[in-house]
């Protein structure tokens, strides 16, 4: 397989190289063939306006609501299939936590306290915690994937870059769409939408999703199903118009996860009951329980002044909150050799405002930016092979104020500058607790008896301020109408702050934080149309200077589990994308995306427990999530069928060996693998009925993607690892009214 995709990426190097030769040729007349799906067609908001994708130098993957709908996506972790050089998936144990890394920068660990390093966006609102951000793909117009540090347009830690989910508008006329699917291990989807409008300026709308499963497997110590799915979700909006001049938007989100927590597997025999390896990977012994809830909402009200024909002003004033209740059994026994109870909660408010404006030959965004958060929680580390509970609680204050802009001037009418700049002030107070309670059962930061701590390891509150500016430049020119290149260079930044698992008796710096870390990338890119706009493409070579990168560990210590976070030095990132369609006929259409990453570490400190020195040890590790190769390749046929419109779609994605953690780990590593999926969609000819059949993993791949490592007797071996979906069949039917 590797030959494989190392094969396509040639021809994809050697396509791009035969667009541009068709340069002189592709003049911008429109041209006779396909026009569906053109570059020239597909229309973003990735710098805060209304533009074609080749026209923005930024490197995007944007899928619409047809292509996502054709390819049977769920939630957004489809992403992962269709994104070069992009990991989108559940965290480990967690059924509705987001991970995402792009090229290689991300942040692997969800606690609270800890922020991710690809920002994601609802409607351009900044969700700052991962819990419930798994979400679920319905009334939405489309995704884009901003590939690279976005820090000049958006508000938060978009380091390695960007997520932007954006839902639909409310329709001028009354709608109403029914759907439900049903498929394997019982899956029952059911979805309402609709939209009303009250008079000429005045619309209310909204949609409600159930998403129900039974378990991929069965907690063999519980009966308790094991992966399985209990999610409802729902958004209401209100869409006021009441001038030509103005537009106001208010809309509420809300989704409840209360699904079983997924255990694990162990990829290793442990001592005693339940401490085998068992045949079916998402069976488990798990003894601490099965309950979890993750309970995620928001409100957020959108203001648009149109000031004149190139002046706009635009307010987004959002809250947003989240609670999550769950367990997690790191060594998978009925024994609560390593148990993981915890209880998070969040909630943050944002206020940013914008001034977008459009000249002859120049455009562009001004603006700025609030966050006020809180991030809290609790967890215990039930040590029962020890005969004594670590409970850990505290929280996480941030208070951030950015001013920002992004400037396009047409220097000719080909070539184009491109000038971005932020400002980032952020205050941030910490307070961490930890300490030792006999017994093994929960602590009293859990619920658990009412006892005095018999060893206080971390008792601290501090306070840090982070100041940062971040430019970035962009030169573009246009080699035709539909050809356009590009060079950038941009810097991103995430703040330092405290890790809450700190042990101040084990690593005694920890009450002084960690410092932030900074990116600096430098891109060119091609972009456009050609072969009289039979093949679209985007293109990329980029390369980055990763400094200060933050890295979160656990390792096994006497007396319990060390926590780091480290400022552990640098890394350098390269690599090159290639992704787009090709209109073979008119009747079968080609998409594909290839990746190629090179990732190494320079320099990597770690915290020696014995002789309490940093080392460099940047030769034995790696970065996690960076796979070197991505693919994907799927073939659409469309056709009349039954005298509807019938669009079949088989694609195969992949993924070359990555590691799961900095330190390389045979046992968890995941080898490359690929996914194969078959999509059959029927619309009839009044658009009112569709159904859709739709096979995912139809080779039953089986698949990490995250796992614990706490090897050891005292641990009894716990090297646990988390698996992607089986193979799983569904069918949909959905109605419009």
């Amino acid at each position: 397989m590797n030959r494989i995709v190392k094969t396509a990426l040639l021809a994809g190097a050697a396509l791009s190289a035969l667009s541009t030769a068709a340069m002189a040729q592709d003049t911008g007349a429109m041209a006779s063939g396909p026009q569906a799906s053109s570059i020239d067609d597909v229309i973003i908001t990735a710098r805060r306006r209304d533009e074609q994708l080749k026209d923005v130098p930024v490197a995007v993957t944007a899928l619409g609501a047809e292509r996502l709908e054709e390819t049977g996506a769920s939630d957004i972790t489809a992403l992962q299939q269709q994104t070069p050089n992009a990991t989108v998936q559940p965290a480990r144990g967690s059924n509705s936590t987001l991970i995402s890394f792009v090229r290689g920068v991300g942040q692997q660990d969800p606690l609270w306290g800890f922020e991710p390093g690809v920002g994601l966006y609802i409607d351009d609102v900044y969700v700052a915690r991962p819990q419930g951000a798994v979400l679920d793909v319905f009334d939405i117009q489309r995704i884009e994937v901003l590939r690279g540090p976005q820090g000049t347009l958006y508000g938060r830690n978009t380091i390695g870059g960007a997520i932007k989910y954006v839902t639909s508008h409310l329709s001028d006329t009354p709608e109403m769409t029914l759907r439900g699917t049903y498929g394997s291990y019982n899956q029952m989807d059911l979805l309402a939408s609709g939209s009303l409008p009250l008079g000429d300026t005045l619309r209310i709308g909204g949609a409600i999703a159930s998403y129900n499963r039974d378990g991929y497997g069965t907690n063999l110590t519980t009966g308790a199903e094991s992966y399985n799915k209990d999610v409802l979700a729902g958004r209401l909006s209100v869409e006021f118009q009441p001038t030509d001049n103005s537009f106001f938007r208010l809309a509420y989100d809300r989704t409840e996860d209360n699904s079983n927590p997924r255990h694990g597997h162990r990829e290793v025999a442990g001592v005693g009951a339940g401490s085998g390896v068992n045949a079916n990977v998402y069976d488990t012994y798990a003894g601490v329980g099965d309950e979890n809830s993750v309970i995620t909402e928001g409100v957020s009200l959108t203001g648009e002044f149109y000031i004149n024909d190139g002046l706009t002003f635009k307010s987004i004033t959002a809250y947003r909150s989240g609670e999550t209740d769950t367990v997690i059994d790191f060594d998978n026994t009925p024994a609560p050799t390593l148990d993981i109870p915890a209880i998070y909660g969040d909630h943050q408010f944002t206020q940013e405002f914008q001034v977008q404006f459009e000249g002859d030959r120049i455009q562009g965004v001004v603006g700025a930016y609030y966050l006020n958060a809180k991030a809290s929680g609790a967890f215990d580390t039930i040590l029962g092979n020890f005969g004594f509970v670590i409970g850990t609680g505290g929280f996480v204050e941030t208070e951030s104020f950015s001013l920002f802009s992004d400037v396009n001037a047409d220097l000719t009418d080909r070539m184009h500058l491109s000038i971005g700049l932020r400002y980032t002030q952020d205050s941030k107070t910490g307070d961490v607790f930890r300490a030792n309670y006999a017994t093994a059962t929960r602590s009293p930061l859990l619920g658990g008896t009412a006892r005095a701590p018999t060893l206080v390891r971390t008792d601290y509150t501090n306070s840090r301020d982070f100041n940062d500016i971040s430019p970035r430049f962009a030169l573009s020119y246009d080699f035709s109408d539909r050809i356009t290149g590009y060079a950038s260079f941009s810097t991103g930044f995430k703040s330092g702050g405290f890790d809450m698992r700190g042990d101040a008796i084990l690593t005694p710096d920890t009450v002084n934080g960690y410092n932030p870390e900074t990116v600096d990338s430098y891109e060119i890119g091609l972009k456009g149309s050609a072969f009289n706009r039979r093949l679209s493409f985007s293109s990329a070579v980029f390369y980055n200077e990763y400094q200060d990168q933050q890295v979160t560990t656990q390792v096994p210590a006497v007396g319990g589990i060390a926590s780091f976070v480290d400022n552990v030095g640098s890394s350098t990132i390269s690599g090159a994308e290639f992704e787009g369609t090709l209109h073979i006929m008119d009747s079968l259409t080609a998409n594909f995306a290839i990746g190629y990453l090179d990732a190494t570490f320079d320099e990597f400190q770690r915290y020696n427990l014995g002789t309490a020195q940093y080392e460099n040890i940047a030769d034995q590790v790696v970065l996690q999530n960076a796979p070197k190769y991505t693919g994907y390749f799927g073939l659409t046929w469309r056709g009349q069928v039954a005298g509807g419109a019938l669009a079949v779609t088989p694609s195969i994605s992949y993924r070359d060996d990555y590691s799961q953690f900095e330190f390389p780990n045979p046992i968890l590593d995941q080898k490359a693998y690929s996914l194969v999926d078959l999509s059959m969609v029927w619309t009839a000819p009044n658009d009112k009925l569709t159904l859709g059949l739709y096979g995912k993993n139809l080779t039953d791949e089986e698949y990490r993607i995250g796992g614990y490592n706490f090897p050891g007797a005292a641990f009894n071996n716990s090297i646990i690892g988390y698996y992607g979906p089986p193979r799983t069949v569904s069918a949909m039917l959905q109605v419009k009214f």
